[in-house]
This record gives C-alpha cells, sequence and structure tokens, in this order.
C-alpha cells in the first residue's frame, strides 16, 4: 500500500478564494487543526508578498511541530531569502517555489524563452537548495506545457537540488486521461526522476480537480495538494476530503492510503467554514449536511436492513455525530473543560473560562447543547479574542410591522468611554448597522452579509458573516449569537476591528522585511 503525502494549501491557495481574509490567530488555528488531521505538509503562505503573511508563516512555523511547514516563493532570490527567515526554526524547513512552463505564460506573462526559463529554475532551486533540506519546485501551468520540455527542465532542477516536483493543472484545463499521460510521459523520460517525489495539484473550473488527482496518484505522484472543503480561487482547488476519503474506500483499486486521522475530517471541515465564510453545500461529498442524509423511502428502507446498501462511508469514519445534547446548563466545569478537549479546544485558561460563560448563558435559553453548538463557542473564544476596539454592551431593537424598526446601542469606545446611540432603518439588521455607523462616526460600506444556524431547531445558535468596507479596505467579519440580531451587530463590529487592527499592525511594520 503506497503512503501519499498529503500537501494541504487551505492557507495559502485556499485563503486566496475570493472575500475570505484570515487574520494571524484564524491561520494558527487552522494550522493547528490541520496538524491534528495528520496532514504531512502546511503551506502556511507567501512570506514575501506582505508583513502579515511573513508573520503568520513564522508564527506557524515555530508553533507546529507535527507537520512540515512549507511557504510559496517565486523565482527570485528576495523571495527566498525571506521565506528562509520565515522558516528557518521550523522542525523541517521546506521551501515551495516556481516559475511558468506552458507557451503561453513564457510568452506574455514572464516574457522570457524556454532556456531562460531553465537557468532561472536552476538558479532558485540551487539556491534553495543551499538554506533548505526540502527543496519542492512546481511547474506552473504544466498541465499546458510542452511534455518535452517539461522533462527537459525537471531533469535540471532535480540536479540542482529539488525533492520534490509539482506539476499543477494552474487553470483546471485538463482531464484525468490527459494528466496520466503527463506524469507517465515524466517517470518515463526524466532519467533522474527517482531522486524526487511527484507531486499533483489541481484546480477545479472544470469539476474535475479531486478525479484529476486521483489520476495522477494512480500514474505515479506519491504527493497529492489540496485544500479543505475545495476552497481557492476561481472554482477551487482539489478538496481534501474526497481524495483521502476516496482512497480509504477505494483501496483496493488505487493501493495507496494517505495515512490522515479522517474522524477528524468533520472537525476541520467545520473549523475552515466559519473561519473564512464559505459556507459547505448541504450536497458536498463527504462533509456536507445531507452527505449522510436519505430521503427516499427506498433507501431508507435499505438502510434500515443493512447501512452498506446505500451508505459505502460511515459518518463516524471522519467524525460526524448526531445532534444529541452532550452537556445541559447542570454540567460543571470540569466535564466542560474535558469536551472541549475532546473537541480539540487548546486555548488559555481566559478562553477557557470565557467559553464557558458563553455555554452556561446559552444553556439558560437552549435546552439540548450540541457539539456544534460547542464547535461555535469555542472558536469564537479562541480566535475571536484578538484586541477589540469597539465592544458591544447593549442593544435593543423595536420592531412591528405597523412601526418604524428602531435601535438603541451601548457600545464602548476605543478611548475607554461608553456612548449610547440610536438609529433607524427599513428593517431590524438596517437599523443596527445605522447606529453603529453612527456610533464609529466614519462611514462603513456593507457589501455582504450572510446567516446561518450551527444546527436544525428553532433554538439553533445564529452565525452571520458580512463584509464590509471601512477606512479604505475591505474586510470580513462574523458574529454568534442566539439571537441573530445580536450575531448581526457582533458581526459587523468584528469587521471593523479587524479592520483597525490589520491596519495597527501595517504601521508597525512600516519598513519592508529585512533578511
Amino acid at each position: 500500500m503506497r503512503k501519499i503525502n498529503v500537501f494541504d494549501t487551505t492557507l495559502r491557495d485556499g485563503e486566496q478564494s475570493a472575500g475570505v481574509n484570515l487574520n494571524f490567530q484564524e491561520k494558527l488555528e487552522i494550522a493547528k487543526q490541520l496538524e491534528r488531521l495528520g496532514v504531512d505538509i502546511i503551506e502556511a503562505g507567501f512570506p514575501a508578498s506582505s508583513q502579515g503573511d511573513f508573520a503568520s508563516v513564522k508564527a506557524i512555523a515555530q508553533t507546529v511541530k507535527g507537520s512540515s511547514i512549507t511557504g510559496l516563493a517565486r523565482s527570485l532570490e528576495r523571495d527566498i531569502e525571506t521565506t528562509w527567515e520565515a522558516l528557518k526554526e521550523s522542525a523541517e524547513p521546506r521551501i515551495h517555489t516556481f516559475i511558468a512552463t506552458s507557451p503561453i505564460h513564457m510568452e506574455y506573462k514572464l516574457r522570457m524563452t524556454p532556456d531562460q526559463v531553465v537557468e532561472n529554475a536552476v538558479a532558485a532551486v540551487k539556491l534553495a537548495a543551499s538554506k533548505f533540506p526540502q527543496v519542492q519546485w512546481s511547474a506552473e501551468d504544466a498541465s499546458r506545457s510542452d511534455l518535452a520540455f517539461l522533462a527537459r527542465i525537471i531533469k535540471e532542477v532535480i540536479d540542482a537540488g529539488a525533492t520534490v516536483i509539482n506539476l499543477p493543472d494552474t487553470v483546471g484545463y485538463t482531464t484525468p486521461y490527459e494528466i496520466g499521460q503527463m506524469f507517465r510521459y515524466v517517470s518515463e523520460n526524466v532519467p533522474n526522476i527517482d531522486k524526487a517525489i511527484l507531486s499533483t495539484h489541481n484546480h477545479d473550473d472544470l469539476g474535475m480537480a479531486v478525479a484529476n488527482s486521483l489520476a495522477a496518484i494512480q500514474n505515479g505522484a506519491g504527493q497529492v495538494e489540496c485544500t479543505i472543503n475545495g476552497i481557492g480561487e476561481r472554482a477551487g482547488n482539489a478538496s481534501l476530503e474526497e481524495i483521502a476519503v476516496a482512497l480509504q474506500i477505494r483501496q483496493d483499486h488505487y493501493q495507496a492510503n494517505t495515512g490522515l486521522t479522517l474522524k477528524e475530517i468533520k472537525r476541520t471541515s467545520s473549523l475552515v467554514s466559519k473561519l473564512t465564510g464559505m459556507v459547505v453545500p448541504n450536497n458536498k461529498a463527504v462533509v456536507g449536511a445531507n452527505a449522510f442524509a436519505h430521503e427516499s423511502g427506498i433507501h431508507q428502507d435499505g438502510v434500515l436492513k443493512n447501512k452498506e446498501t446505500y451508505e459505502i462511508i460511515t459518518p463516524e469514519l471522519v467524525g460526524v455525530s448526531s445532534n444529541r445534547m452532550v452537556l445541559g446548563k447542570h454540567s460543571g466545569r470540569h466535564a466542560f473543560k474535558e469536551k472541549l478537549q475532546e473537541l480539540g479546544f487548546n486555548g488559555t485558561d481566559e478562553q477557557l473560562q470565557r467559553t464557558f460563560t458563553a455555554f452556561k448563558d446559552l444553556a439558560d435559553k437552549k435546552k439540548d447543547i450540541t457539539e456544534e453548538d460547542l464547535f461555535a463557542l469555542m472558536t469564537e473564544a479562541t480566535v475571536g479574542s484578538a484586541q477589540t476596539h469597539y465592544e458591544l454592551e447593549t442593544l435593543q431593537v423595536n420592531y412591528g410591522t405597523t412601526n418604524i424598526p428602531t435601535a438603541t446601542i451601548t457600545m464602548k469606545l476605543p478611548s475607554g468611554e461608553t456612548v449610547q446611540e440610536a438609529a433607524t432603518g427599513s428593517g431590524s439588521v438596517e437599523a443596527i448597522y445605522n447606529t453603529l455607523e453612527r456610533v464609529i462616526d466614519e462611514p462603513i460600506l456593507l457589501m455582504d452579509y450572510r446567516i446561518q444556524s450551527t444546527t436544525a431547531g428553532r433554538d439553533s445558535l445564529a452565525e452571520v458573516y458580512v463584509t464590509v468596507k471601512y477606512d479604505g479596505a475591505e474586510s470580513s467579519g462574523r458574529g454568534t449569537a442566539h439571537d441573530v440580531l445580536e450575531a448581526s451587530a457582533k458581526a459587523y463590529i468584528n469587521a471593523v476591528n479587524r479592520t483597525i487592527n490589520r491596519k495597527l499592525f501595517n504601521e508597525q511594520r512600516t519598513n519592508p522585511i529585512k533578511v
């Protein structure tokens, strides 16, 4: 049984999804959960792209030791030096450098000849190999590259020190048959290919990212690059959970496995969904809400007689549990702490106390507390604990079908002063946001507003995601509460606080990254 290395790029390629903007603490929490899942390699970011990415990659490299941490770098000396500074304290420093190899990219984007591309790639890999024990080199747009040229440049970069060769389908153009041909060609025509691991990285523009990844594995790939929930720019990337479960369920066919702790899949999916604001579709394979639901009477009858009639994946395999009550309002702090640790909580005592207080408040309002509820509270406490500048203290909304909706809000300002304001709107949420804008006393444009529930039932927690434009920058925010309107207010304030924190972070690092 071949072991396939899992290279997760949720924090780099996944974060490039439109509207996704993870902060420092959120990236760190996702990285720790990916380590818990058993991911072999975590691509933590692109260190040379910004001060924020550099700091996040460095912090993840210093914290996560169970997975190899890597950072993306262009074939530029500055990128490689910066990536080394970010990753030199990791357990296994690893770099991912790349250059485009397709005719269209070389001519129109790089404006380089094939010989110049080879020279550039070799120089970059040699520099990287002088610092990093593991060097991954990617042929950007490999699926649209000339195969003979691909074989030539791969041989040269392996001689220069590359230990992993990645052949990405950058624009989601290829088919399973074609990608299989490409991997076979490289395996048969690169004389030193035995000195490197072949890797596959596929985008989902034509809906074939997972199929292409599996076809590459069948044809020699020893590493697969993917993201949680398949997020990523444009139509996204190959979905980690779908590839991992496909290899597990069809070991007879693929003769390969990932070694991941599959029961952590659902928890990882939920965390990424909550922090990115990208809702998992109900019919999403493996982790969607309907993945283990049976509506048809014929299906229900079959499952009752023998689950294997219609259920090839058991919910327990990926960590899906029933929404039974796990704790109640009489549960003590010790039992609560043990349950949170079982769910992967590793926060501070202050965060634990904050979560416990929120749990007790929720237990007074909601009869059945589920794991999803606890996970939502836990996430709010551990990654919502960044510095707050505006803080909601009280909220009151007056609404009636014949009255003008009015919101009255008491809020603590960055100065420490507490103010109270009121405003009207055409609806309750608009009234709240008009009031908050009046308190903040600066124009704020609401660009997106979404709401969902943590579980089924009328007493479910509400989760609200917003995108606002404030102080010249777009920022996302989220809020969780038993009441929809309170969650809406929290999400709006969270977006403003995130914008201020990002501005302060950038002001503290006005000089270029020095290496």
